[in-house]
């Protein structure tokens, strides 16, 4: 089995996004609770506690990324790779708990007398959502450069904190524009962006789930591999293949089917041939077993 260099293994770009994502968050979420807390706007402050939410969440992704990198070992013979999508779910879980926590409190404000948000805050919910939108953006495309679902969801921790500062920035015009009896609309606004967490919590969960589960990848993968097993000379046919992801890499059983006049040795080359031809020309594929078949064996 081929082992990574832990210099050039795709969780290092991750980890570099996270680092971004976190010194970012850091400064966003000191910038919202201050100006929430002095603005009268909960919508922003709720906005804050996702933000500070999102650090601990990252460095949760940042330790899950570093244990995935890890080579295998006697204990671990398959890798580390798990604890790559393991970090996703504990990322999606910690977003339910905080849209619990946003959204207790915006029911506890709605129905509490306070005063409207200060005019002011919106000027920084405008920065807010340009920098969030930006980081999504870029996290996400790394997500989709190394395959990573636990960095795709703290691309989608950006996202969610964009929609919670659109919806809060919604909430503070209406309860500046309605003036007197609408005070509590920059409360209802921090309640609907509760539920858009949910959702992209949902959204994060769900292929972390998967992965763990070891659901099958897109057809189209086990089709390019059957197609450059099939280019191995020697190889009749595919009978079977069944892939599955763990972590950053793919690993692969093939059931190839040849001649069965060849001898142990002869098959045994084939065997190997199918397995380096397929992990050249898939740098993902982390490792492939290939089973031999015998053509006249499977005709009868």
């Amino acid at each position: 089995m081929k082992e990574k260099d832990p210099e050039v293994h795709p969780a290092h770009a991750g980890i570099r996004s996270i680092r971004h994502g976190i010194f970012a968050n850091l400064f966003l979420a000191l910038v919202k609770g201050l100006v929430g807390f002095w603005g009268h706007s909960f919508a922003l402050i709720a906005d804050a506690i996702e933000s500070t939410a999102d650090v601990f969440t990252s460095l949760i992704v940042w330790i899950g990324l570093k244990s995935a990198a890890k080579p295998p070992d006697e204990d671990h013979p398959y890798g580390h790779g798990r604890a790559e999508p393991l970090a996703g779910i504990v990322v999606a879980l910690s977003l339910v708990a905080a849209a619990i926590f946003i959204g207790i409190e915006s029911v506890r404000l709605i129905q509490t007398p306070h005063q409207p948000p200060a005019t002011y805050t919106l000027i920084i919910l405008v920065l807010v959502i340009v920098i969030k939108e930006a980081m999504f953006r870029y996290v996400e495309k790394t997500a989709n450069d190394i395959g990573s679902t636990a960095v795709k969801g703290d691309a989608w921790h950006h996202r969610s904190d964009a929609i919670t500062s659109l919806t809060a920035a919604i909430g503070i015009t209406i309860a500046l524009i309605g003036g007197e009896g609408y005070e509590s609309a920059d409360d209802w606004a921090a309640l609907i962006a509760a539920a858009f967490i949910v959702y992209n919590a949902w959204h994060i969960f769900e292929p972390a789930f998967h992965e763990v589960m070891d659901k099958a990848p897109p057809q189209y993968l086990v089709e390019e591999v059957k197609a450059l097993a099939r280019q191995v000379p020697g190889v009749q046919d595919v009978e079977k293949c069944f892939i599955r992801k763990s972590g950053f890499e793919f690993f692969v059983d093939i059931h190839v089917v040849v001649d069965g006049n060849l001898t142990v040795t002869e098959g045994h080359k084939i065997g190997h041939d199918v397995k380096d031809y397929i992990m050249q020309h898939k740098p993902l594929i982390y490792n492939v077993l290939t089973h031999i078949e015998p053509a006249e064996l499977l005709k009868g």
